[in-house]
């Protein structure tokens, strides 16, 4: 019996040892694989059913408050009301960096941009005076400035209101950069920056859809300029005097930093010889004007007052004139009124310092509303911002929202500040781009109230034109308003910013092409052409709009209805890939960054090499010099950590 059983018993030992040493090899594998597949399965399943556009939940991952004790809740409340304080502080800082952004602007190119506006043979074109508008603002950074240059023309009758239509126009795409480039400062994080940057661009596809309908209409039926003098003319409004709401909070820093006599560019802008050697720093605050009755002599008695007031005393033909002088009472306070520099010196300084402090609070108030906007708050503002009214009255939650926005800019007196304000939210996921949209259509009207006010404080011999020009801004606003947002369908704006945004996500440096064609590149090109003459100017901008209008008519029959189309249109893979893609573009971009960082690794290379060749050579106790990051040695100690892993599997086997 011990003679059967035991070759029985040696069989089935073998038999076991081999089935353990199985299962723990397919275990073995299993642990080593399964992870990865699991991984990846995962990710897939995300990118697949993520919408890039969903507001993402700013989760809490602090302690609950019900989980703090009585201190604990003491400290996060006053933590909170610290937090707060200093993000209005931070937002006080970012609107006074505009402030001084614009001025900077205004003294490296406020005597260019009023020069431009001298040549009113050039401005009766309306494209022309489209794009000066346009490039003004771009260099005053103030459409409200480049509105009263064009106000104070339309008074003194260098310009009449139909030809500043159009400048008007320009005046508010140019304003519109200002958040684009605030949007660029995100571009740290590819989900930020995408929501972001759609959230900026949303109000620049508004002003240019607008310009494109609306420019056209007004030249061919003129129904701007008729509208505002009916308004004008029918009602008897009087002089009044604009409010300050914010300023008086903002100029106490920023005019001790800087104060501008504004009143120069409008002299400029008028013709004046004199203007173009006077600084736009102010020196002065406090002067007195005494106008007095004085003998002046004059070329001949065609320039004298009247008849009865001029006479001959020999050569000279000698008139009576009301002659002022003024006299400087009080110096002004701000930093650069003694100094010796020259206003483009002074507005370059300005501008670096503006532009840092810009930077430096939108990061830090995206950080600080990071760490606030948690939990139970962000549910609360998200809720409060983007939730719609219950049926049948969703439809007011955007008109709602476009009041707030008019609402808003009116207090801070600047639509530039607004939007620039609301697209780091946007950008964090606070606000949707489908509510910043109506905020944004809200800014804009909101700016026109301001000027509206401005304008209602001019004399009585100008009022009815200042007027006239503040209500064409305004109803050139409310046209775009009624043209891209009652019907749903009509809001492409938010479409085209989206498109945009996944586009500037992938390719980030896309960003900064699209500013400069769109608000440098583009607006030269059609200047140029219109001085060329209109035959030109047709000659080559109606085929490229042609052109234009076909491949968004293609693209759209693409991705709808591609049966619709030839076979060789339905995708443009005809094409040379740069022609359809900016892969290839990426990859020139990514090569030249990549050289330029290699050119300053070589530099910084170098650099050390030189500080190891002036160092003592370190020698080791055998002569020899010590080796660190050896790859000789490296790969052995590889070598040796696999074949000890090996050992170690080994021995968990059994035997």
């Amino acid at each position: 019996m011990n003679s059967l059983h035991l070759p029985q018993s040696a069989d089935s030992q073998d038999t076991s040892k081999e089935d353990q040493n199985e299962q723990f090899a397919e275990k073995l594998k299993d642990v080593e694989t399964s992870p990865a597949y699991s991984t990846m399965a995962l990710v897939q399943e995300d990118s697949e059913e993520q919408d890039p556009w969903d507001l993402p939940e700013l989760k809490d991952t602090g302690v609950p408050w019900s989980a703090l004790d009585t201190k604990g809740k003491v400290l996060r409340v006053l933590v909170s009301i610290l937090k707060f304080i200093v993000l209005l502080g931070l937002l006080y800082m970012f609107i006074c960096s505009l402030d001084i952004l614009s001025s900077a602007f205004q003294l490296v190119g406020g005597k260019t941009a009023g020069s431009i506006f001298q040549d009113s043979s050039i401005l009766s074109n309306p494209l022309a005076g489209l794009v000066i508008g346009i490039l003004v603002t771009l260099l005053v950074q103030s459409s409200s400035t480049s509105s009263s240059i064009v106000v104070s023309m339309v008074s003194s009758g260098i310009l009449t209101v139909q030809v500043a239509v159009p400048i008007i126009m320009g005046t508010n795409i140019g304003t519109s950069v200002t958040n684009t480039l605030v949007a660029v400062t995100q571009a740290g994080d590819r989900s930020t920056f995408r929501r972001a940057f759609a959230g900026a661009t949303v109000h620049d596809f508004f002003n240019w859809l607008s310009v494109l309908v609306l420019l056209p209409l007004e030249v061919a039926s003129g129904y701007l300029y008729i509208l505002t003098k009916l308004i004008t003319d029918s009602f008897h409004i009087e002089s009044g005097e604009a409010p300050d709401l914010l300023n008086v909070i903002t100029d106490v820093l920023t005019e001790a930093i800087i104060q501008l006599d504004e009143s120069v560019l409008s002299e400029i802008a008028t013709g004046s010889p004199e203007a173009q050697n006077k600084s736009l720093i102010k020196k002065w605050c406090q002067t007195y004007t005494n106008t007095t009755l004085k003998n002046v002599t004059v070329p001949g008695p065609e320039n004298c007052t009247s008849p009865l007031l001029c006479w001959s005393e020999g050569n000279n033909t000698i008139t009576l004139k009301n002659v002022s002088e003024t006299f400087n009472i009080k110096k002004c306070d701000h930093l650069f009124v003694d100094v010796n520099l020259s206003d483009l010196a002074v507005g370059l300084i300005l501008l670096a310092l503006s532009l840092l402090v810009l930077c430096s609070c939108l990061i830090l108030i995206v950080k600080l509303l990071n760490s606030m906007l948690k939990g139970q708050v962000a549910a609360v503002i998200k809720k409060i911002l983007n939730t719609d009214f219950p049926f049948p009255f969703g439809w007011v939650t955007g008109y709602i929202a476009i009041l707030v926005g008019a609402g808003m800019t009116f207090i801070v007196q600047s639509s530039s500040v607004f939007t620039s304000a609301i697209t780091p939210l946007v950008g964090i996921g606070v606000i949707s781009i489908e509510r910043a949209y109506p905020l944004s259509l809200g800014s804009n009207i909101g700016t026109t109230t301001t000027a509206i006010l401005a304008a209602m404080a001019s004399p009585g011999d100008t009022l009815a034109d200042a007027l006239q020009i503040a209500l064409v801004h305004f109803l050139f606003n409310i046209s775009g308003i009624i043209l891209w947002y009652p019907i749903p369908f009509t809001r492409f704006p938010i479409r085209m910013a989206k498109s945009l945004g996944n586009i500037t996500a992938n390719y980030r440096w896309f960003a900064a092409v699209y500013i400069v064609v769109c608000f440098f590149f583009l607006p030269l090109f059609v200047f140029s052409l219109s001085l060329a003459g209109w035959q030109v100017l047709v000659g080559v901008g109606v085929p490229l709009i042609a052109m234009l209008l076909i491949i968004i008519v293609i693209n759209v029959l693409q991705n709808r209805k591609p049966r619709c189309l030839p076979t060789v249109l339905r995708t443009w893979d005809f094409l040379p890939l740069w022609a359809h893609s900016l892969a290839p573009w990426d990859k020139v971009v990514s090569v030249v960054a990549a050289k330029c960082c290699c050119c300053c690794k070589c530099c910084q290379a170098a650099k050390e090499e030189e500080q190891e060749a002036q160092e003592p050579v370190e020698v080791s106790a055998n002569g020899h010099k010590a080796a660190y990051d050896n790859p000789a040695m490296s790969a052995e100690k590889e070598v040796e950590n696999e074949l000890q892993i090996e050992q170690n599997i080994h021995k968990m086997t059994p035997l």
